[in-house]
Protein backbone atom coordinates (compact mmCIF):
# COMPACT_ATOMS: atom_id res chain seq x y z
CA UNK A 1 0.00 0.00 0.00
CA UNK A 2 1.25 3.25 -0.25
CA UNK A 3 1.28 5.52 2.94
CA UNK A 4 0.78 8.94 3.36
CA UNK A 5 3.94 10.77 5.30
CA UNK A 6 2.41 14.12 4.77
CA UNK A 7 -0.49 13.55 7.33
CA UNK A 8 -0.54 15.90 9.81
CA UNK A 9 -1.02 14.44 13.41
CA UNK A 10 -2.20 16.23 16.33
CA UNK A 11 -0.09 14.00 18.91
CA UNK A 12 -1.54 16.35 22.21
CA UNK A 13 -2.80 14.62 24.74
CA UNK A 14 -1.37 11.40 24.03
CA UNK A 15 1.25 12.13 27.28
CA UNK A 16 4.04 12.53 24.14
CA UNK A 17 7.07 13.50 25.74
CA UNK A 18 8.25 15.30 22.30
CA UNK A 19 4.81 17.94 22.87
CA UNK A 20 4.20 17.89 26.28
CA UNK A 21 7.79 17.89 28.11
CA UNK A 22 9.82 20.81 25.74
CA UNK A 23 13.51 21.17 26.78
CA UNK A 24 13.85 23.60 29.46
CA UNK A 25 13.52 27.86 28.10
CA UNK A 26 11.57 26.56 25.21
CA UNK A 27 8.09 28.13 24.57
CA UNK A 28 4.90 26.45 25.07
CA UNK A 29 4.14 26.80 21.69
CA UNK A 30 7.18 25.94 19.64
CA UNK A 31 7.22 23.86 17.14
CA UNK A 32 8.73 20.25 18.47
CA UNK A 33 11.49 18.66 16.61
CA UNK A 34 13.36 17.81 19.41
CA UNK A 35 13.02 13.69 20.74
CA UNK A 36 13.84 11.22 18.67
CA UNK A 37 10.47 9.45 17.58
CA UNK A 38 8.50 10.07 14.67
CA UNK A 39 5.40 12.31 13.97
CA UNK A 40 4.03 9.58 11.44
CA UNK A 41 1.66 6.82 11.77
CA UNK A 42 2.81 3.64 12.50
CA UNK A 43 2.92 0.96 9.51
CA UNK A 44 -0.41 -0.89 9.18
CA UNK A 45 0.65 -4.28 9.87
CA UNK A 46 1.49 -3.19 13.41
CA UNK A 47 -1.79 -1.12 13.98
CA UNK A 48 -3.72 -4.16 12.67
CA UNK A 49 -1.56 -6.65 14.64
CA UNK A 50 -2.45 -4.58 18.05
CA UNK A 51 -5.78 -4.51 17.54
CA UNK A 52 -5.85 -8.10 17.14
CA UNK A 53 -3.70 -8.50 20.11
CA UNK A 54 -6.66 -6.01 21.75
CA UNK A 55 -9.19 -8.30 20.74
CA UNK A 56 -7.88 -10.88 22.85
CA UNK A 57 -8.96 -8.64 25.87
CA UNK A 58 -6.20 -10.09 28.44
CA UNK A 59 -2.40 -8.77 28.78
CA UNK A 60 -0.75 -10.82 31.05
CA UNK A 61 3.27 -11.49 31.79
CA UNK A 62 4.46 -12.05 27.87
CA UNK A 63 7.37 -14.25 27.27
CA UNK A 64 10.33 -12.41 25.38
CA UNK A 65 12.10 -16.05 24.34
CA UNK A 66 9.07 -17.17 22.53
CA UNK A 67 9.93 -18.61 18.98
CA UNK A 68 7.76 -16.42 16.87
CA UNK A 69 9.52 -12.95 18.94
CA UNK A 70 13.19 -14.79 18.55
CA UNK A 71 12.67 -15.56 14.85
CA UNK A 72 11.11 -12.33 13.97
CA UNK A 73 13.96 -10.53 15.73
CA UNK A 74 17.19 -13.09 14.49
CA UNK A 75 15.21 -13.42 10.76
CA UNK A 76 15.33 -9.50 10.16
CA UNK A 77 18.89 -9.42 11.04
CA UNK A 78 19.55 -12.13 8.60
CA UNK A 79 17.52 -10.60 5.89
CA UNK A 80 18.69 -7.13 5.92
CA UNK A 81 22.26 -7.43 6.78
CA UNK A 82 23.19 -11.07 6.45
CA UNK A 83 23.64 -10.95 9.90
CA UNK A 84 23.33 -14.89 11.51
CA UNK A 85 22.76 -14.48 14.80
CA UNK A 86 21.70 -17.46 17.59
CA UNK A 87 18.60 -17.33 19.25
CA UNK A 88 20.22 -18.11 22.68
CA UNK A 89 22.85 -14.75 22.33
CA UNK A 90 19.85 -12.27 22.58
CA UNK A 91 18.36 -10.18 25.23
CA UNK A 92 15.38 -8.24 26.79
CA UNK A 93 15.51 -4.82 28.13
CA UNK A 94 12.81 -2.08 28.06
CA UNK A 95 14.98 0.33 26.16
CA UNK A 96 18.68 0.93 24.54
CA UNK A 97 19.81 3.78 27.26
CA UNK A 98 18.85 1.07 29.93
CA UNK A 99 20.53 -1.27 28.59
CA UNK A 100 23.35 0.33 28.22
CA UNK A 101 23.56 1.21 32.18
CA UNK A 102 23.41 -1.62 33.25
CA UNK A 103 25.86 -2.95 31.22
CA UNK A 104 28.55 -0.43 32.40
CA UNK A 105 27.98 -1.63 35.78
CA UNK A 106 28.38 -5.44 34.70
CA UNK A 107 31.71 -4.24 32.99
CA UNK A 108 33.21 -1.54 34.96
CA UNK A 109 33.74 -0.52 38.24
CA UNK A 110 33.18 3.37 39.25
CA UNK A 111 35.83 5.52 38.64
CA UNK A 112 36.52 3.24 35.03
CA UNK A 113 36.74 5.78 31.84
CA UNK A 114 34.01 4.81 29.83
CA UNK A 115 35.45 6.14 25.68
CA UNK A 116 32.99 8.20 24.21
CA UNK A 117 33.32 9.51 20.47
CA UNK A 118 31.94 13.40 20.81
CA UNK A 119 29.11 14.87 19.92
CA UNK A 120 27.75 11.80 21.12
CA UNK A 121 24.12 10.77 22.36
CA UNK A 122 24.30 12.90 25.02
CA UNK A 123 22.68 10.00 27.71
CA UNK A 124 25.74 7.88 27.29
CA UNK A 125 27.67 10.78 29.01
CA UNK A 126 24.61 11.37 31.32
CA UNK A 127 24.26 7.68 32.42
CA UNK A 128 28.41 7.16 32.88
CA UNK A 129 28.51 10.43 35.11
CA UNK A 130 25.42 9.00 36.99
CA UNK A 131 26.42 5.72 37.59
CA UNK A 132 30.50 7.03 38.77
CA UNK A 133 31.96 6.19 35.62
CA UNK A 134 34.15 8.44 33.83
CA UNK A 135 33.54 9.45 30.32
CA UNK A 136 36.82 10.06 28.06
CA UNK A 137 36.09 11.94 24.91
CA UNK A 138 37.93 10.40 21.82
CA UNK A 139 36.37 13.50 19.90
CA UNK A 140 35.77 12.73 15.62
CA UNK A 141 37.65 15.17 14.00
CA UNK A 142 35.37 17.58 11.84
CA UNK A 143 37.16 18.33 8.75
CA UNK A 144 35.51 19.96 5.79
CA UNK A 145 32.28 19.17 6.95
CA UNK A 146 32.38 16.13 7.41
CA UNK A 147 32.83 13.14 10.65
CA UNK A 148 35.88 10.78 10.94
CA UNK A 149 37.11 8.90 13.83
CA UNK A 150 40.21 10.04 15.30
CA UNK A 151 42.60 6.57 15.40
CA UNK A 152 45.51 7.46 16.73
CA UNK A 153 43.99 9.59 19.80
CA UNK A 154 41.49 6.21 20.17
CA UNK A 155 44.26 4.40 20.09
CA UNK A 156 45.90 6.44 23.14
CA UNK A 157 42.72 6.18 25.54
CA UNK A 158 42.13 2.88 24.69
CA UNK A 159 45.77 1.73 25.50
CA UNK A 160 45.05 3.86 29.17
CA UNK A 161 44.57 0.95 32.26
CA UNK A 162 41.87 2.82 33.56
CA UNK A 163 39.70 2.78 30.35
CA UNK A 164 37.61 -0.11 29.99
CA UNK A 165 34.84 -0.38 27.55
CA UNK A 166 34.83 1.67 23.66
CA UNK A 167 31.01 3.16 23.22
CA UNK A 168 30.61 2.51 19.15
CA UNK A 169 27.28 4.73 17.90
CA UNK A 170 26.57 3.27 14.65
CA UNK A 171 25.00 5.01 12.85
CA UNK A 172 26.59 7.84 14.33
CA UNK A 173 23.80 9.89 16.93
CA UNK A 174 24.23 12.72 15.83
CA UNK A 175 26.58 13.20 13.02
CA UNK A 176 24.53 10.41 10.84
CA UNK A 177 27.71 8.94 9.83
CA UNK A 178 27.68 5.41 9.19
CA UNK A 179 30.50 3.64 9.84
CA UNK A 180 31.99 1.79 7.08
CA UNK A 181 33.60 -2.16 7.17
CA UNK A 182 36.95 -0.49 7.43
CA UNK A 183 36.27 1.92 10.11
CA UNK A 184 34.82 -0.07 11.91
CA UNK A 185 37.32 -3.16 11.83
CA UNK A 186 40.24 -0.71 12.41
CA UNK A 187 38.31 0.60 15.58
CA UNK A 188 37.90 -3.38 16.89
CA UNK A 189 41.61 -4.00 16.03
CA UNK A 190 42.44 -1.37 18.41
CA UNK A 191 40.03 -3.05 21.22
CA UNK A 192 41.70 -6.10 20.49
CA UNK A 193 44.92 -5.12 20.66
CA UNK A 194 44.22 -3.61 24.57
CA UNK A 195 41.84 -5.91 25.31
CA UNK A 196 38.89 -3.76 25.88
CA UNK A 197 34.50 -4.30 25.46
CA UNK A 198 32.85 -2.63 22.80
CA UNK A 199 29.40 -1.72 23.37
CA UNK A 200 28.25 -0.59 19.93
CA UNK A 201 24.85 1.05 19.74
CA UNK A 202 23.04 0.30 16.58
CA UNK A 203 19.47 1.15 17.13
CA UNK A 204 19.19 3.89 13.79
CA UNK A 205 20.91 0.49 11.54
CA UNK A 206 17.50 0.68 9.40
CA UNK A 207 17.41 4.22 8.75
CA UNK A 208 20.08 4.39 6.31
CA UNK A 209 20.09 6.78 3.04
CA UNK A 210 19.98 5.42 -0.70
CA UNK A 211 23.14 4.64 -1.75
CA UNK A 212 24.58 3.86 1.90
CA UNK A 213 25.64 0.33 3.55
CA UNK A 214 25.25 -0.18 6.60
CA UNK A 215 27.24 -2.78 8.44
CA UNK A 216 27.04 -4.53 11.89
CA UNK A 217 29.91 -4.55 13.79
CA UNK A 218 29.51 -8.72 14.60
CA UNK A 219 29.37 -9.12 11.06
CA UNK A 220 33.23 -7.78 10.88
CA UNK A 221 34.13 -8.97 14.07
CA UNK A 222 32.93 -12.67 14.49
CA UNK A 223 36.79 -13.31 16.42
CA UNK A 224 36.19 -10.67 18.73
CA UNK A 225 32.32 -11.44 19.53
CA UNK A 226 32.84 -12.24 23.11
CA UNK A 227 34.24 -8.25 24.07
CA UNK A 228 31.15 -6.62 21.99
CA UNK A 229 27.45 -6.26 23.21
CA UNK A 230 25.40 -4.69 20.19
CA UNK A 231 22.03 -3.03 21.08
CA UNK A 232 19.60 -2.53 18.73
CA UNK A 233 15.56 -2.08 18.94
CA UNK A 234 12.44 -2.00 16.48
CA UNK A 235 11.55 1.98 18.39
CA UNK A 236 13.88 4.36 15.94
CA UNK A 237 12.44 2.03 12.97
CA UNK A 238 9.18 1.96 13.50
CA UNK A 239 8.20 4.45 15.76
CA UNK A 240 7.74 2.35 18.36
CA UNK A 241 9.77 3.89 21.47
CA UNK A 242 6.82 3.73 23.62
CA UNK A 243 6.47 0.20 23.66
CA UNK A 244 9.39 -0.53 25.33
CA UNK A 245 11.04 -2.88 23.65
CA UNK A 246 14.97 -3.46 22.60
CA UNK A 247 17.24 -6.26 21.75
CA UNK A 248 20.63 -7.01 23.48
CA UNK A 249 23.12 -9.43 21.70
CA UNK A 250 25.61 -10.66 23.71
CA UNK A 251 28.05 -13.46 23.11
CA UNK A 252 30.15 -13.42 25.85
CA UNK A 253 28.70 -16.55 28.53
CA UNK A 254 30.26 -15.44 31.60
CA UNK A 255 28.21 -11.97 30.85
CA UNK A 256 25.05 -13.47 29.80
CA UNK A 257 25.14 -15.19 33.21
CA UNK A 258 25.69 -11.63 34.91
CA UNK A 259 23.16 -9.75 32.88
CA UNK A 260 20.69 -12.55 34.04
CA UNK A 261 21.55 -12.42 37.58
CA UNK A 262 21.25 -8.41 37.51
CA UNK A 263 19.38 -7.42 34.78
CA UNK A 264 16.52 -10.06 35.54
CA UNK A 265 17.41 -10.82 38.93
CA UNK A 266 18.41 -7.52 40.82
CA UNK A 267 16.77 -5.05 38.45
CA UNK A 268 13.62 -7.31 37.43
CA UNK A 269 13.81 -5.76 33.83
CA UNK A 270 13.19 -9.04 32.44
CA UNK A 271 9.45 -8.67 31.84
CA UNK A 272 8.30 -8.00 28.15
CA UNK A 273 5.48 -5.63 26.93
CA UNK A 274 2.61 -7.39 25.71
CA UNK A 275 1.94 -5.35 22.86
CA UNK A 276 5.31 -4.73 22.88
CA UNK A 277 6.56 -8.11 21.81
CA UNK A 278 2.95 -7.91 19.12
CA UNK A 279 4.51 -4.75 17.50
CA UNK A 280 8.44 -5.80 17.25
CA UNK A 281 6.96 -9.27 15.35
CA UNK A 282 4.80 -7.11 13.15
CA UNK A 283 6.99 -4.71 12.76
CA UNK A 284 10.26 -7.16 11.79
CA UNK A 285 7.72 -9.67 9.72
CA UNK A 286 5.56 -7.10 7.56
CA UNK A 287 6.84 -3.78 8.40
CA UNK A 288 9.05 -3.62 5.66
CA UNK A 289 7.27 -2.07 2.60
CA UNK A 290 6.63 0.87 5.09
CA UNK A 291 10.03 1.39 5.48
CA UNK A 292 11.21 1.53 2.06
CA UNK A 293 8.40 4.14 1.48
CA UNK A 294 9.80 5.99 4.81
CA UNK A 295 13.54 5.87 3.89
CA UNK A 296 12.53 7.54 0.66
CA UNK A 297 10.69 10.59 2.23
CA UNK A 298 13.02 11.15 4.70
CA UNK A 299 15.86 11.63 2.05
CA UNK A 300 13.34 14.20 1.03
CA UNK A 301 13.38 16.02 3.93
CA UNK A 302 16.79 16.18 4.00
CA UNK A 303 17.21 17.07 0.58
CA UNK A 304 14.76 19.73 1.26
CA UNK A 305 16.53 20.85 4.16
CA UNK A 306 20.10 21.16 2.44
CA UNK A 307 18.69 23.46 -0.20
CA UNK A 308 16.79 25.86 1.92
CA UNK A 309 20.24 26.33 3.77
CA UNK A 310 21.77 27.22 0.25
CA UNK A 311 19.43 29.55 -0.46
CA UNK A 312 18.63 31.79 2.42
CA UNK A 313 21.08 30.03 5.29
CA UNK A 314 24.38 29.93 2.98
CA UNK A 315 27.03 30.23 6.13
CA UNK A 316 25.15 27.30 7.01
CA UNK A 317 25.87 23.85 6.70
CA UNK A 318 23.79 20.29 6.90
CA UNK A 319 26.35 17.66 7.78
CA UNK A 320 25.52 14.69 5.28
CA UNK A 321 23.57 12.19 7.24
CA UNK A 322 24.04 8.82 5.64
CA UNK A 323 22.09 7.05 8.41
CA UNK A 324 19.49 8.27 11.12
CA UNK A 325 16.37 10.53 10.72
CA UNK A 326 18.15 13.59 12.23
CA UNK A 327 19.75 16.49 10.55
CA UNK A 328 23.16 17.78 12.35
CA UNK A 329 23.31 21.52 11.08
CA UNK A 330 26.69 23.47 11.67
CA UNK A 331 25.71 27.45 12.23
CA UNK A 332 29.20 28.48 13.63
CA UNK A 333 29.53 30.76 10.47
CA UNK A 334 26.32 32.88 11.93
CA UNK A 335 27.21 32.39 15.65
CA UNK A 336 30.83 31.23 16.37
CA UNK A 337 30.25 28.62 19.10
CA UNK A 338 28.56 30.91 20.84
CA UNK A 339 25.62 28.18 22.26
CA UNK A 340 23.79 30.82 24.05
CA UNK A 341 23.25 32.71 21.82
CA UNK A 342 22.00 30.56 19.22
CA UNK A 343 19.86 28.60 22.22
CA UNK A 344 18.28 32.34 22.25
CA UNK A 345 17.30 32.27 18.91
CA UNK A 346 16.08 28.50 18.34
CA UNK A 347 13.63 28.81 20.96
CA UNK A 348 13.04 32.58 21.93
CA UNK A 349 13.00 34.56 18.51
CA UNK A 350 12.23 30.82 16.19
CA UNK A 351 10.13 29.22 18.55
CA UNK A 352 11.51 25.88 18.01
CA UNK A 353 12.33 23.27 20.04
CA UNK A 354 15.48 21.37 18.83
CA UNK A 355 18.13 19.39 20.40
CA UNK A 356 21.12 21.96 21.15
CA UNK A 357 24.48 21.05 19.88
CA UNK A 358 26.53 21.65 23.04
CA UNK A 359 24.41 19.35 25.05
CA UNK A 360 26.61 16.75 22.67
CA UNK A 361 29.85 17.46 23.91
CA UNK A 362 31.76 20.52 23.77
CA UNK A 363 32.34 20.05 19.77
CA UNK A 364 28.55 20.54 19.42
CA UNK A 365 28.86 23.99 20.28
CA UNK A 366 27.56 26.03 17.40
CA UNK A 367 25.68 22.88 15.93
CA UNK A 368 21.57 22.27 15.95
CA UNK A 369 20.22 18.74 15.84
CA UNK A 370 16.54 18.47 14.01
CA UNK A 371 14.37 15.73 13.92
CA UNK A 372 13.07 15.56 10.42
CA UNK A 373 11.08 12.78 10.84
CA UNK A 374 7.46 14.49 10.53
CA UNK A 375 5.70 15.60 7.61
CA UNK A 376 7.17 18.08 4.65
CA UNK A 377 4.88 21.26 6.27
CA UNK A 378 6.28 20.66 9.57
CA UNK A 379 9.75 20.82 8.24
CA UNK A 380 8.87 23.72 5.94
CA UNK A 381 7.26 25.66 8.94
CA UNK A 382 10.34 25.34 11.67
CA UNK A 383 12.67 26.12 8.45
CA UNK A 384 10.67 29.33 7.58
CA UNK A 385 10.88 30.03 11.59
CA UNK A 386 14.34 29.75 11.42
CA UNK A 387 15.60 31.86 8.44
CA UNK A 388 12.61 34.88 9.65
CA UNK A 389 14.65 34.97 13.30
CA UNK A 390 17.92 34.95 11.82
CA UNK A 391 16.92 37.79 9.01
CA UNK A 392 15.43 40.18 11.98
CA UNK A 393 18.35 39.56 13.71
CA UNK A 394 20.12 41.36 10.80
CA UNK A 395 22.48 37.61 11.03
CA UNK A 396 21.61 37.83 7.18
Amino acid sequence: MKYNFDEVIDRKGTHAVKVERLPKGADKDSLALWVADMDFACAEPILKALHERIDRKIFGYTMYDADECMDAVTGWMKKRYGWEESRENLFFCPGVVAAYAALINLLTEPGDGIVLQRPIYYPFTNKANSNGRIPVDNALIYENGAYRIDFEDLDKKMADPANKVLVVCSPHNPTGRVWTEDELKKTVEICKKYDKWIICDEIHCDLIRRGVTFTPIMNVAPEYADHIVVCTAPSKTFNLAGMKTSNIVIHNKELQKKWKDYVNGSLSMDGASALGMTAMIAAYTEGEEWLEQLKDYLDGNFAYIDEYLKKYLPKAHLVKAEGTYLAWIDLNGYVDRDEKKLEELMQKKAKVALDEGYIFGDEGRGFERINVASPRSVIEECMNRIRTAFEEEKLV
